[in-house]
């Protein structure tokens, strides 16, 4: 069965697409059968995964909107499978407004995809409209990376409240994967107190592993590869691997509801 991971944070510029992208090539490079969906009109998980979003066809708004199966949209990248987009995800969020049951579309898609795939992660966009909500009430867990600076708390604390409302109406297991600090830069004193202020809050849903500022990291999505492709021996390749190690000692253990404060 699938473990269904939506990659959010409302805030824009943490490195969500990034940490999307390059934890599906890690995960992959463990021998996981792994799916990226690209939920984001921007399309740039879908670029950044050597896809030309200006001419792939089928996308993911034909799935979400028109019912396409989703095996039918899927294309090969590196290591892992991707749903792209485009563009015409702006257009899917508005017509989805007008359809009953809008916010199950996701969901019932990937369920025909639960024994394809051990890992599916969703690259949602950044902000709380209809196609975050259908990720949302598709994922098992969320995982939030964040910057440690002060408005990235603010960021938390909204969708920690977003989280909360998902539980109470249609998604009751949904739980926080964990949070991952990206751009991470030790010798920046805000950032080691804001690292210190999530240690106290989320204790163990914090990953100890950081995700560094780092060159070769900012490159790699020009080239449409993931860093462990593009540059395997760099930081930036060496963190998403310990990422990816990380993660699956977790989803080693028996997953419960963690209880939000």
């Amino acid at each position: 069965m699938a473990q269904i991971i939506a990659i959010t944070n409302q805030k824009g510029g943490v490195g969500k697409t990034t940490t999307s992208i390059n934890l599906a090539s890690a995960l992959a490079m463990t021998r996981r059968r792994v799916l990226l969906v690209d939920l984001d009109a921007q399309g740039n998980a879908t670029t950044g995964s050597g896809i030309d979003k200006s001419q792939v066809q089928p996308t993911v708004s034909e799935v979400v909107l028109n019912g396409l199966p989703a095996s039918e949209a899927i294309q090969k990248c590196h290591g892992y499978h991707l749903l792209p987009a485009n563009s015409e995800l702006t257009r899917t969020k508005i017509l989805l407004a007008e359809i009953d049951g809008r916010e199950f579309r996701l969901r019932d898609q990937l369920a025909t995809l639960a024994e394809t795939y051990e890992f599916v992660l969703i690259d949602c966009p950044p902000s709380l409209d209809m196609l975050t909500v259908n990720a949302l009430v598709a994922a098992n867990s969320i995982l939030i990376p964040m910057q440690c600076e002060y408005f990235a708390l603010e960021g938390v604390s909204d969708l920690i409240d977003t989280i909360e409302t998902i539980r109470e109406s249609v998604n009751p297991e949904l739980r926080i994967e964990g949070l991952l600090r990206t751009m991470y830069d030790p010798r920046n004193r805000l950032t080691r107190e804001v690292s210190a202020e999530l240690q106290n809050h989320f204790g163990d849903l914090l990953y100890r592993t950081t995700v560094p500022r780092n060159v070769r990291l900012a490159e790699a999505p020009s080239h449409g590869l993931p860093i462990t492709h593009y540059a395997r021996k760099s930081r930036g390749a060496i963190a998403y691997l310990a990422m990816a190690g990380e993660l699956l000692r977790r989803a080693e253990l028996t997953p419960s509801p963690e209880t939000v404060t």
